[in-house]
């Protein structure tokens, strides 16, 4: 009767874990878990620095398409009937022209748009507003408008400037009491720390840049260069290099 007891007790003790091999289980246990959270710990933050560049590449790419498309969108237009000069102000780090409504819904009118750098606690930023189109009165200027809807397009570490072209195909750093849009526009992105100009940098031609009585002339060459010529700015602007050129 004693035996087969034995032999049952036994067995019922081969099929639990000793104590040794308990504490050894929760040893390789806690090294595993020490082994991922050393791993994750080194590829976390290399996984988020990358998502962020990729983000702001993503949103440069965006605003610089926003910039070309308002900027080829230009119109010829003056700001009242009396004025002779076209409706355009540009400057090296900001651009006030006049386009058509932006939108689905939008109707068919003109709207004023500026894009200008500011600054905030996030450091420089390139803000696009606009402003229903009305005509000034004599002797009002373009501070009168009153811009709203701002959009950062571009934010730090980039910073956009511009530089304008006519026919001369000859760049300045500023266009302003034109009687003509330029042809072109070149916007340069740099890094904001080592002012260094990125490949990202384009330039787009405008869809006019002359008024449209010249359309409508004999000779539109001949009415384009009755136009007076752009004012020469006091320095050309700064021609990126040919490794920075696209």
């Amino acid at each position: 009767m004693r035996k087969p007891r034995i032999r049952a007790r036994r067995r019922a003790g081969g099929l639990g874990f000793t104590l040794l091999e308990a504490l050894l289980g929760v040893a390789l246990s806690g090294f595993v878990i020490y082994a991922l959270a050393m791993i994750a710990g080194q590829w976390i933050p290399n996984w988020r620095r990358s998502f962020a560049e990729v983000q702001r590449t993503e949103m440069l790419s965006l605003g610089l398409e926003r910039m070309t498309a308002d900027l080829a969108a230009a119109e010829f237009v003056t700001p009242n009937a009396a004025a002779k000069d076209v409706w355009f102000e540009g400057r090296g780090l900001s651009v006030t022209f006049v386009r058509s409504a932006l939108g689905p819904n939008a109707a068919s009118r003109l709207e004023v748009i500026r894009l200008a750098e500011t600054a905030d606690e996030r450091g420089f930023a390139l803000v696009r507003s606009r402003a229903p189109f009305a005509p000034l009165g004599p002797g009002r200027s373009l501070s009168a408008v009153n811009f709203s809807d701002s959009v950062v397009l571009v934010r730090a570490p980039f910073r956009v400037s511009f530089a304008y072209a006519g026919p001369d195909r000859v760049w300045r750093d500023a266009w302003v009491a034109n009687p003509r849009l330029p042809t072109a526009v070149r916007i340069t992105i740099r890094d904001a720390a080592s002012e260094q100009v990125l490949a990202a940098s384009t330039a787009t031609l405008l869809r006019v840049d002359v008024p449209p009585e010249c359309a409508l002339d004999k000779s539109p060459s001949r009415c384009a260069e009755g136009l007076n010529s752009p004012a020469p700015a006091p320095q050309p602007a700064r021609q990126p290099s040919a490794e920075q050129t696209l």
